[in-house]
């Protein structure tokens, strides 16, 4: 996640969340006066009151207009920063810059809200909103529009989302979020098994054996109540087998049958829950 400031790596310096914020607020200040300088007569926001900022920005945010949400929301944070409106303006400029596919920048301002307010009531929602952007984010334009699986693309965004989600889960387990959060967090933990499995076939078919040992392993050690572990199982097992490594491959084989006593994949090659109907994890949570 996008971190504040270029401080070097040597450096002993630490920025308190209140010289921060009151960087920040200069730099919006500054903003909003040279934007007033440049052209007042031509903002339609130009004497407003914070209520009616609020309201419209509210209103634009609503109809998803998230341009103008945005831009009114970062106005009401500069013009009142000690306003009743000015923190709830920085958290829905990060929510209006995630519906608006400018997923770096929502970043950087969910981010900013939770360093500037780590005590704010609705910093849970912060850090759900956070997971969601990076959740939504390993998704991207293609992949909603030929419906691929999390476990086929990059895991980095997904990892990033499950930390999200787990600090989120672990601080605050009594947020309305948290249900929907640990929901999310057992579909990327799946996804990320189902990721590591598809390599260790990947590397069976090509008579990578020993790579498809490595990755199988890892994907059963990482993710050991996955339904991808079944599959990885098998994968270890033929592997071995192919490998002439008759005892591993039994070892494998035994605790194949143990964990998954009605499994029909020595037969089919396919794990029971391999269901190519099932809709993707993105048709379950798109936005």
């Amino acid at each position: 996640m996008p971190k504040f400031g270029a401080l070097s790596s040597k450096s002993n310096v630490s920025l308190s969340p209140k010289l921060i914020y009151l960087v920040s607020l200069s730099l919006l200040l500054t903003t909003a006066l040279l934007s007033g300088c440049a052209g007042d007569a031509n903002d339609e926001t130009a004497g407003w009151s914070q209520n009616k900022l609020y309201v419209e920005a509210k209103d634009a945010m609503d109809g998803g207009d998230n341009a103008k949400c945005i831009k009114y929301f970062e106005k009401l944070e500069a013009r009142y920063p000690f306003g009743p409106y000015a923190q709830q303006a920085q958290i829905n400029v990060a929510y209006c810059h995630w519906k608006d596919g400018e997923l770096a920048q929502a970043i950087v301002a969910v981010d900013r809200f939770i360093q500037l307010h780590p005590g704010h009531p609705n910093v849970d929602y912060a850090y759900y909103l956070k997971g969601l952007i990076t959740f939504n984010d390993n998704m991207g334009f293609l992949g909603k529009l030929t419906g691929q699986d999390l476990s086929e693309r990059d895991p980095r965004a997904a990892r990033d989302a499950f930390e999200a989600f787990k600090t989120l889960t672990t601080r605050y387990p009594e947020s309305k979020y948290t249900p929907d959060a640990l929901d999310r967090m057992r579909y990327i933990v799946n996804s990320l098994a189902d990721s590591d499995v598809n390599t260790a076939r990947y590397y069976f078919r090509r008579g990578a054996y020993l790579a498809a040992v490595n990755r199988a392993q890892r994907a059963i050690t990482d993710y050991d109540r996955a339904p991808a572990t079944e599959e990885a199982l098998y994968i270890l097992y033929k592997s071995y087998e192919a490998l002439n490594m008759k005892d591993l491959s039994n070892d494998a084989l035994r605790v194949l049958k143990l964990n998954f006593p009605n499994s029909n994949i020595l037969v089919t090659g396919k794990r029971a829950d391999a269901d190519e109907n099932k809709p993707s994890w993105w048709q379950i949570w798109r936005k």
